[in-house]
């Protein structure tokens, strides 16, 4: 029989999709820690493999399922590790994927997340004969009652993605502040796969920040699905504000936060309110990340989107009145159902008179159980590949020019710990979001002490600008 000797199980966790999934990874770390269970950084490593998944893209689902496809031969090889799947993926695919995937054990949903400790411990056991099947005398892989399936819904889950592990000296940090969605747009698959709009009561979130910063997190993201809408069905407009700007502002007063960010937003919930918040909220970070998704009246119409391209330029222009210098970033989807060459066109000329400082551009991906898979004339891929090409041209041009204007100015970094690619050097973002490495200052920074320096402020002057980042020297105080 296998055993562990000394020591707990090992875990690995490799997560796929947006930002609300890695925090979602976070959080399940954090309870497998708690256990006494050890992180480690590679699958082989680990005697626990779990697979945070994401559906919203195809190329996410088909990722995640070759690397556990990929991973099955280790099952084979040592049958006493637990092999889960978590997430939107999971969601979505329940127990049908513990039949194409014979090696998987564990398979939990997106209200799930707080309970995957306890099934990991479940099915440690189970494989480690302490507890089977009554009927089978012998451990059996491959038999499915050793598998646990839990995509059930569950009241009060948006309130269980409250804790982290924080590595030495971190700087940032997510916050989610909501699950699920309610808008329906026709390309999409979260409200499938993440239910109806909840949110975490606004005392809940203060306090999970206040702790977050008493630890040295120096910036906060608040994550929701659409984050804007935070709150409208579970809390009233207080001084005609809505509880979003209530959060902001609570959020705004924790002492020793620097900077607050949010992602992602939707243009219908940028009211009067929040556009005040923007332009009077000094830790505000000058940065909205704003999903277009087409310049087509047209398609806005056929994604359920509710604006117009008219209306989201207006507000583009009204961000950028409330706030000097803010970044406006965006999504876009090339190749929806229906689109045609002027539509497309339509998309492209916004996107060049907006002039955003950057954008995530990505070809439609067919989702299942969504109105848009089933529209007729769908985009053929070498069509949506040639658009994404040619649109992803016109935003680096963009994203170049702003960067270029930033030379020869001082900008206000937090430094975020050494830069990925030269680890001499460090790295950290503007207010707007950029990244901008360094090297350290000879006359602050001795010789292994940078990281100890993480969450500082530093004022960089810009030297150049190099793809899609900037580089620059310390200014000595």
């Amino acid at each position: 029989m296998y055993c562990f000797a000394s020591s707990m199980p090992k875990f690995f966790i490799k997560t796929y999709g947006c930002q609300m999934n890695e925090r979602d990874s976070e959080q399940v770390a954090h309870s497998l820690a708690a256990r006494g269970y050890e992180r480690v950084g590679h699958e082989l490593e680990a005697d626990v493999v779990l697979l945070n998944t994401c559906s919203v893209r195809d190329m996410a689902d088909q990722k995640a399922l070759g690397k556990m496809g990929m991973l099955g031969r280790l099952a084979k090889e040592r049958p006493h590790m637990v092999f889960g799947f978590l997430g939107c993926m999971a969601q979505a695919r329940g127990a049908s994927l513990l039949k194409d995937l014979p090696g998987v054990d564990l398979v939990v949903g997106t209200q799930k997340f707080h309970r995957v400790a306890d099934y990991v411990d479940e099915l440690i056991k189970k494989k480690h004969g302490r507890a089977r099947p009554p009927s089978r005398p012998h451990r059996a892989m491959d038999d499915l009652r050793f598998s646990v399936v839990d995509v059930e819904e569950e009241a009060g889950s948006q309130s269980t993605i409250r804790d982290q592990e924080l590595t030495p000296s971190q700087a940032t940090a997510f916050v989610s502040i909501m699950q699920g969605c309610n808008m329906h747009c026709t390309f999409c698959i979260v409200p499938q796969t993440r239910g109806a709009e909840r949110s975490r009561s606004i005392d809940e979130i203060v306090a999970e920040v206040r702790d977050l910063v008493s630890r040295g997190v120096k910036e906060v993201t608040l994550l929701g699905q659409i984050v804007n809408l935070y709150g409208r069905h579970e809390f009233p407009k207080v001084d005609n504000k809505s509880p979003f700007v209530h959060l902001l502002e609570s959020v705004h007063e924790v002492e020793g936060l620097e900077r607050l960010r949010f992602t992602s937003p939707h243009p219908i919930g940028f009211r009067d309110d929040l556009i005040d918040a923007i332009s009077r909220l000094p830790k505000l970070a000058e940065h909205v990340h704003l999903p277009l998704q087409s310049g087509s009246n047209k398609i806005l119409k056929a994604m359920h989107r509710a604006y117009t391209a008219e209306k989201y330029l207006d507000l583009v222009e009204r961000i950028r009145r409330a706030r000097n210098g803010v970044a406006i970033t965006t999504d876009i989807i090339v190749g929806f159902p229906g689109e045609t060459d002027d539509d497309y066109r339509q998309t492209r000329d916004l996107a060049e008179e907006i002039q955003f400082d950057n954008a995530f551009v990505f070809r439609y991906s067919p989702r299942r159980d969504t109105p848009a898979a089933e529209m007729p004339d769908q985009i053929d891929e070498h069509v949506k590949e040639q658009r994404n090409q040619d649109l992803l041209e016109v935003i680096n041009k963009s994203n170049r020019r702003i960067l270029e204007r930033l030379v020869g100015s001082q900008v206000e970094v937090l430094y975020e710990g050494p830069s990925k690619t030269n680890r001499a050097r460090l790295m950290g973002r503007t207010r707007t979001n950029k990244i901008v490495v360094f090297p350290p200052s000879p006359k602050r920074r001795p010789t292994g002490e940078s990281e100890e320096l993480v969450g500082e402020l530093v004022n960089v002057r810009i030297e150049r600008a190099n793809g899609f980042s900037l580089y620059g020297m310390p200014l000595l105080e």
